[in-house]
Protein backbone atom coordinates (compact mmCIF):
# COMPACT_ATOMS: atom_id res chain seq x y z
CA UNK A 1 0.00 0.00 0.00
CA UNK A 2 1.29 3.78 -0.78
CA UNK A 3 1.67 5.73 1.76
CA UNK A 4 3.31 9.00 0.62
CA UNK A 5 5.04 9.36 3.58
CA UNK A 6 2.01 9.04 5.96
CA UNK A 7 -0.42 11.35 4.69
CA UNK A 8 -3.38 10.68 2.96
CA UNK A 9 -4.71 13.53 -0.05
CA UNK A 10 -7.66 14.89 -1.32
CA UNK A 11 -8.34 14.57 -5.19
CA UNK A 12 -10.43 16.07 -7.45
CA UNK A 13 -11.02 14.17 -10.50
CA UNK A 14 -12.22 16.87 -13.58
CA UNK A 15 -14.25 15.02 -15.71
CA UNK A 16 -12.38 13.73 -18.14
CA UNK A 17 -10.42 11.51 -15.62
CA UNK A 18 -11.43 7.79 -15.71
CA UNK A 19 -13.99 7.23 -12.73
CA UNK A 20 -11.84 4.02 -11.77
CA UNK A 21 -9.55 6.01 -10.24
CA UNK A 22 -11.86 6.69 -7.29
CA UNK A 23 -11.52 3.18 -6.04
CA UNK A 24 -7.44 3.09 -7.00
CA UNK A 25 -6.52 6.25 -4.69
CA UNK A 26 -9.43 5.03 -1.74
CA UNK A 27 -7.83 1.79 -1.85
CA UNK A 28 -4.77 3.92 -0.93
CA UNK A 29 -7.12 5.80 1.76
CA UNK A 30 -7.54 9.04 0.33
CA UNK A 31 -10.03 10.98 0.01
CA UNK A 32 -11.53 11.73 -4.24
CA UNK A 33 -13.98 14.09 -5.59
CA UNK A 34 -15.04 14.14 -8.60
CA UNK A 35 -16.63 16.92 -10.67
CA UNK A 36 -19.48 14.60 -12.37
CA UNK A 37 -21.41 13.69 -9.00
CA UNK A 38 -20.43 17.10 -7.89
CA UNK A 39 -23.28 18.19 -10.46
CA UNK A 40 -20.11 19.90 -11.69
CA UNK A 41 -19.30 18.17 -15.28
CA UNK A 42 -18.63 20.83 -18.36
CA UNK A 43 -17.72 23.39 -15.51
CA UNK A 44 -15.09 26.43 -16.76
CA UNK A 45 -11.55 26.02 -15.50
CA UNK A 46 -11.81 28.83 -12.95
CA UNK A 47 -14.56 26.85 -11.27
CA UNK A 48 -12.72 23.79 -11.35
CA UNK A 49 -9.70 25.45 -9.72
CA UNK A 50 -11.85 27.38 -7.09
CA UNK A 51 -13.96 23.95 -6.25
CA UNK A 52 -10.47 22.22 -5.62
CA UNK A 53 -9.23 25.13 -3.34
CA UNK A 54 -12.66 24.83 -1.68
CA UNK A 55 -11.95 21.29 -1.08
CA UNK A 56 -7.99 21.19 -0.30
CA UNK A 57 -7.86 19.14 -3.51
CA UNK A 58 -5.26 18.37 -5.99
CA UNK A 59 -6.71 17.98 -9.38
CA UNK A 60 -6.50 15.10 -11.61
CA UNK A 61 -7.05 15.51 -15.35
CA UNK A 62 -6.51 14.42 -18.99
CA UNK A 63 -6.81 18.40 -19.79
CA UNK A 64 -3.44 19.16 -21.54
CA UNK A 65 -4.69 22.65 -20.79
CA UNK A 66 -4.55 22.22 -17.64
CA UNK A 67 -1.23 21.93 -17.51
CA UNK A 68 -0.32 25.01 -19.66
CA UNK A 69 -2.45 27.35 -18.05
CA UNK A 70 -3.96 27.03 -14.45
CA UNK A 71 -0.57 26.81 -12.92
CA UNK A 72 -0.11 30.25 -13.89
CA UNK A 73 -3.14 31.42 -13.20
CA UNK A 74 -3.96 30.23 -9.77
CA UNK A 75 -0.78 29.85 -8.23
CA UNK A 76 -1.79 28.79 -5.18
CA UNK A 77 -3.35 25.65 -6.05
CA UNK A 78 -2.59 22.47 -4.22
CA UNK A 79 -1.21 20.55 -7.64
CA UNK A 80 -2.52 19.56 -11.05
CA UNK A 81 -1.66 16.05 -12.20
CA UNK A 82 -2.43 16.08 -15.72
CA UNK A 83 -2.06 12.33 -17.46
CA UNK A 84 -1.24 12.93 -21.47
CA UNK A 85 -1.07 9.62 -22.89
CA UNK A 86 -1.07 8.74 -26.66
CA UNK A 87 -3.93 6.30 -26.03
CA UNK A 88 -5.47 7.19 -22.96
CA UNK A 89 -7.18 4.47 -21.73
CA UNK A 90 -8.40 3.68 -18.41
CA UNK A 91 -5.66 1.28 -17.54
CA UNK A 92 -2.71 3.00 -18.87
CA UNK A 93 -4.12 6.59 -17.30
CA UNK A 94 -4.02 4.20 -13.90
CA UNK A 95 -1.09 3.37 -14.58
CA UNK A 96 1.14 6.19 -15.06
CA UNK A 97 -0.73 7.50 -11.87
CA UNK A 98 0.63 4.74 -10.19
CA UNK A 99 4.44 5.61 -11.38
CA UNK A 100 3.81 8.97 -10.01
CA UNK A 101 1.99 8.35 -6.76
CA UNK A 102 5.41 6.31 -6.08
CA UNK A 103 8.06 8.65 -7.70
CA UNK A 104 7.23 12.31 -6.89
CA UNK A 105 6.63 13.29 -3.10
CA UNK A 106 3.70 14.93 -2.08
CA UNK A 107 5.56 17.91 -0.64
CA UNK A 108 6.81 18.95 -4.18
CA UNK A 109 2.84 19.39 -5.58
CA UNK A 110 1.80 22.03 -3.91
CA UNK A 111 2.15 25.06 -7.01
CA UNK A 112 3.11 22.90 -9.23
CA UNK A 113 1.20 21.74 -12.23
CA UNK A 114 2.36 17.98 -13.79
CA UNK A 115 1.64 16.37 -17.46
CA UNK A 116 2.73 12.65 -17.49
CA UNK A 117 3.59 11.25 -20.72
CA UNK A 118 4.28 7.84 -22.57
CA UNK A 119 7.24 7.83 -20.65
CA UNK A 120 8.66 11.26 -19.54
CA UNK A 121 6.78 13.91 -17.52
CA UNK A 122 7.28 17.77 -17.08
CA UNK A 123 7.06 19.95 -13.53
CA UNK A 124 6.02 23.82 -13.91
CA UNK A 125 7.90 25.49 -12.17
CA UNK A 126 10.65 22.65 -12.64
CA UNK A 127 11.67 20.11 -9.61
CA UNK A 128 15.22 21.22 -8.32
Amino acid sequence: MLLLRGRSVIFLLDENFPKSATAFLRSLSHEVYDLRDLGLAGSADDIVVHKALELGAVILSTDRDFFHTLGHQYPTHLGVIVIALKTPGRTAILSRLEWFLNHVATEQWAGRAFQLRDSTWLAKPPIR
